[in-house]
């Protein structure tokens, strides 16, 4: 009897992945494809069905007839209102469209913490201008990225994951809405909540026939992108982190106690009984990136003593402002003195980086979050041995790079319910 395949689809701000995995200890990839969004920042739901359509396509025949199990994980704080056909009511609001900031200040007033408002304030930003155009009554469905998705290949619209609820205020402890989401006068367009990986139901078989996919394939309740990066790590005990090294410094740790602190950022994703907690710093890459090339830190930093302590203390924010671990939106960056030397310069930034990292491990700590055992690296800077040894002296922790972070990879783990039963 051959062992199960799951497709995990991806869709990020960058482009969508698709990875094919066979079932296992450690499952193993049998494919996997990406299609690029050329104007990522103007992306529609059009996009996404036409990328969904391509990485279905793309699956060779012999491994697209033998999928069993399929679960998409999308980017956070991303929704859109839908009608009954499942046709897009208005346009969709991504996560880093700001114009529902002042809908999210009146709503935090309304929720106490720990909700977390982003995407419910992007919805309501959403029904105001379906209300000021006459389309409200057009609307069935509120969904975030990843149930829109699903529901192309379910025919109807699905319940939605935990954790992509999180920003929309739900309660995840409970796994419901609660009381002050409900008086919104979309609420009755809100779908369930269930625990990502759950199985939602089998592929429509109208869809099935379109994809060219098994009339059995289920459809797994999903996650967001970020998420699905950590599942693809494997971190799963309490104490393991994950600190991703790319424009920014994003640390998550696992937790038996959940932690809030919506002053610094800080929440907590519901990861079956534990609590993922999360928190991002400004600084990291992007700063970086603008004052060396890719070339250039990698011949710098094999001229740092990594042993040795610099003695600039920086702290490379690209503007003003910082959140996490600590919350000073006054904060300026700290790039000066600046050395002659660039590989002394590099290794003051790189060190500041790894204090910053330190920080907020000890902030999350601090507020209630089991104590970190082990950090897990993901993103470009995780390829650097020198800031990784940096990193571990600031730290006190052993430090290695992931496996694989690729969040593809861990939808499809997540439809397979492996390595970290996030469905509790």
């Amino acid at each position: 009897m051959t062992n199960p395949l799951a497709v995990g689809l991806d869709f990020g701000t960058s482009g969508a992945r698709c990875c094919v995995v066979e079932a296992g200890p450690s499952p193993a990839v049998l494919f996997s494809s990406r299609h690029p969004f050329f104007a990522p920042r103007a992306q529609t739901p059009q996009h996404w069905s036409d990328a969904l359509a391509d990485l279905l396509f793309g699956i060779p025949l012999p491994l697209r007839a033998r999928l069993q199990h399929a679960a998409i994980c999308a980017t956070s704080g991303t929704v859109l209102f839908a009608d009954r056909d499942l046709q897009p009511v208005g346009p969709a609001l991504p996560y880093f469209d700001n114009r529902a900031e002042s809908l999210a200040q009146r709503l935090r007033q309304q929720l106490p913490p720990p909700a977390q408002i982003d995407a419910l304030a992007r919805f309501a930003w959403l029904w105001q201008e379906l209300e000021r155009h006459a389309l409200a009554g057009r609307a069935a469905h509120a969904m975030h990225q990843a149930d829109w998705i699903a529901a192309q290949l379910l025919r109807q619209a699905p319940a939605t994951d935990w954790h992509n609820a999180l920003k929309s205020g739900a309660d995840v402890a409970a796994g419901a809405w609660p009381a002050a989401v409900g008086s919104l006068p979309f609420a009755s367009l809100l779908p369930s909540i269930v625990a990502p990986g759950t199985d939602l139901a089998a592929v429509d078989p109208a869809a099935a026939r379109h994809f060219g996919l098994p009339a059995t394939l289920r459809i797994h309740a999903g996650t967001t992108d970020a998420n699905a990066a950590f599942l693809a790590t494997g971190a799963r005990r309490p104490g393991q982190a994950v600190t991703s090294l790319g424009s920014t410094l994003s640390l998550k740790l696992l937790s038996t106690r959940r932690v809030a602190a919506p002053a610094f950022g800080v929440y907590s994703h519901r990861w079956g009984d534990l609590w993922l907690a999360s928190g991002a710093s400004n600084a990291g890459g992007a700063v970086l990136r603008a004052l060396f090339s890719d070339a250039e830190i990698e011949a710098l930093s094999a001229r740092i003593d990594p042993e040795a302590d610099s003695p600039l203390d920086l702290y490379p924010l690209p503007g003003r402002g910082e959140r996490f671990p600590v919350n000073d939106p006054e904060m300026a960056p700290r790039l000066a003195p600046r050395p002659a030397d660039d590989a002394a310069f590099l290794h003051g930034l790189l060190q500041g980086l790894a204090r910053i990292e330190a920080a907020g491990y000890s902030r999350l700590v601090e507020l209630g979050a089991t104590p970190p055992t082990e950090i897990l690296s993901a993103g470009g800077g995780a390829r650097n041995p020198v800031y990784t040894r940096l990193r571990a002296r600031a730290v006190g922790l052993p430090v290695r790079q992931a496996a694989t972070t690729e969040a593809s990879y861990g939808a499809a783990c997540l439809a397979l319910n492996v390595s970290v039963k996030c469905a509790g």
